[in-house]
This record gives structure tokens, sequence and C-alpha cells, in this order.
């Protein structure tokens, strides 16, 4: 990716890398015995940044996440409207289907997250209301592409949930991110929504995170307001985990599916098959069996230039949550 960024690479070769990396993932990703895969987002500039990777409209003084080892991100600001996505997500499904033989699930980003891209003080001739419009219409139809082109199940990422709490104690933020992206899950019908999830979790880029030291139990009841179906949960890296199923329990709706996280992709060590076992055992406690399903905490690798997860241990804790989710189910009967 960077190479490709410098020029040293053209968009020949970076093509044929891409179609490798995607080729792997796929293959090992099935190997691990897992019934729904991804492609590791292996194209993705960013989780963040595919929908606008390449528009010219932008402006490098967005708004600055700072991660707890030191390090930040920055997102652009629009320039100029109206606003369009770049790339929809249906591109990748397009280009992982030819290698996957199980079903692919599909990230996009939140239309929450990429309202942070119209600047405070406004577009002149593009007010914010238009750009909300557009937005919301481009968020329509990244869902809806990535189900029209044979996505099992699409994940919105939300990890600026947490770090909205952060932002803004009094919960103002997060409640306009939630009612902003209702306004979009309201757009599709009940079969629909039961197979969009929302993931949320407290970052995790290059081995730190933005908002860990927020309450997990301060955001789920506003989390679990959301119109959606699924959700995965980060869990595995929480240290009361108890208590957080607890609030799942108490905040959750009957019609909401929990996927909860059970390995810790920051943690380089590798989970055992036992440990994650025992993790789906604990959340069983609190969540019915036909609501409880397992992920990982978050993305190894959400950004292109973060390399601090290597692949090997990736699918090995990928291997493990597999594994141990199987000997759960011999436990509980299932």
């Amino acid at each position: 990716m960077q190479g490709h960024v410098a020029g040293s690479i053209s968009d020949a070769e970076m093509d044929a890398l891409f179609d490798d990396a995607v080729r792997d993932t796929v293959e090992r990703f099935e190997a691990t015995g897992s019934p729904v895969i991804t492609d590791g987002e292996q194209r993705k500039p960013s989780f963040v940044t595919y929908p606008i990777a390449g528009l010219t409209a932008l402006a490098p003084e967005g708004v600055t996440i700072p991660f707890a080892d030191g390090h930040t991100r920055q997102l652009p600001v629009l320039t100029a409207g109206p606003f369009r996505y770049a790339t929809h997500a249906a591109t990748y499904l397009d280009q992982a289907r030819p290698f996957a033989a199980r079903p692919l699930k599909q990230a996009v980003i939140s239309a929450s997250a990429l309202s942070l891209l119209y600047p405070q003080g406004g577009i002149d001739g593009y007010p914010q209301d238009a750009f909300i419009a557009d937005l919301l219409d481009q968020a329509e139809i990244d869902i809806r592409g990535c189900f029209e082109a044979g996505a099992d199940s699409v994940q919105i990422d939300f990890t600026e949930g947490r770090l909205a709490l952060k932002l803004d104690p009094s919960g103002g933020v997060l409640k306009a991110f939630v009612d902003l992206n209702n306004r979009l899950l309201e757009r599709f019908g009940d079969d629909e929504r039961a197979l969009i999830g929302v993931h949320t979790c407290p970052g995790g880029d290059h081995d730190s995170t933005h908002s860990a030291d927020v309450d997990y139990v301060e955001l789920l009841p506003e989390l679990f307001r959301l119109e959606a179906g699924r959700f995965y949960l980060q869990l595995a890296s929480e240290a009361d985990r108890p208590r957080v199923l607890q609030a799942v329990a108490d905040n959750s709706r009957d019609d909401q599916r929990i996927f909860v996280g059970v390995t810790d992709p920051i943690d380089p060590r590798v989970e055992s098959a036992e440990e994650v076992r025992d993790r789906v055992l604990e959340a069983a406690r609190f969540i019915p069996l036909d609501r409880l399903g397992t992920t990982d905490d978050c993305g190894f690798s959400p950004f292109g230039d973060d390399t601090s997860t290597a692949r090997e241990t990736a699918f090995a804790k990928i291997q493990a949550r597999v594994n141990g989710t199987k000997l759960a189910e011999v436990e509980l009967g299932v």
C-alpha cells in the first residue's frame, strides 16, 4: 500500500498484490471452519475512509482522534458538495467472491462517522442538511449494494460510539449519532435489518485504543436503541465482562442477536480454545442461546498502514474462536 502511494508500485502491480492478499485471506479464513468469512478488508485504505478515497473536494483539517499510546488519526473535511461515495463496499465483495466458497459478510462505515466530514464552519452553497440527505442516500446505496452483490450480512462499523462519550460525557453527541444511524436503518425492512449488524469497540490501531477508558455500561443503553438486528461487541479485553454482559441483558431486545468478542486482536498472545469456550459459557449465563454468537473484538488491521498484528497471529486467533465456540456448543448441548 505504501509503495503504491509513493508511486513505486503501479496500479496493475497493486491490483495483483490485492488479489493475492484477498485470495490468501479467504483461503485461510475458510480453513478455520468459520461459517461466515470476510475478505479481511485487504483492499480498503481504512475501514473509515474507503468511500472517500480519491475524492478531490477534501481538505486535511478534520477531526483528530487521539489514541492512548499518543498517536493520532485525522479525518479530512469536505470542501464542496454534493457528497458522493467514490467507492462502495460492494466492489470489495465482488472482488472477493471468486475466491470464496462460504458466505461473505461485508463491513461498511457508519453514517455517523462520515457525518464528521462536514466542517464546523459550513460550506458555501451546501448546507449541512443537504449534506446529511446526500450522506444518508449514499449510505443506503452502500448497504443495499452489498445485499444485491450477495452479502450474507452487513456490518456497520460504529467505533465512534464509545469515543463520542469520551468527547462529550453528557451523551449528546452519542445520541445524535444513534439518531442519525437510525434514520438510515429505518429505510430498511424488518427482514433486511435482521441481517444488518453494528460493531462497537474502543478502537484498535497499532495495538492501542482511543476510548477503552470510557465505561462500556454508559454506551450500551444508547447502542441498543439502534434499529439493527445484530450487534458485534468487543468484550474479550474488558476487565469486568460479567458487569458488561448484565448491561447487555438489561438493555438489548429479544429481536437483537449478540455476537460477543472472545479474542483480543490487540493482545499478541493467542487465546486457547478452552479460554474461548469459557468466555462463551460466561456469556450464555446472560444471553439466550438462540441470540448468542461469537466474534473477534475488533479489526486486526483497520488501517492500511497498521501492520501491528501478523497474519499468522490473526488467523490463529480466529481458529481459536472457531474451535472454542464449538467446544462451548458441546457443553451447552446446541
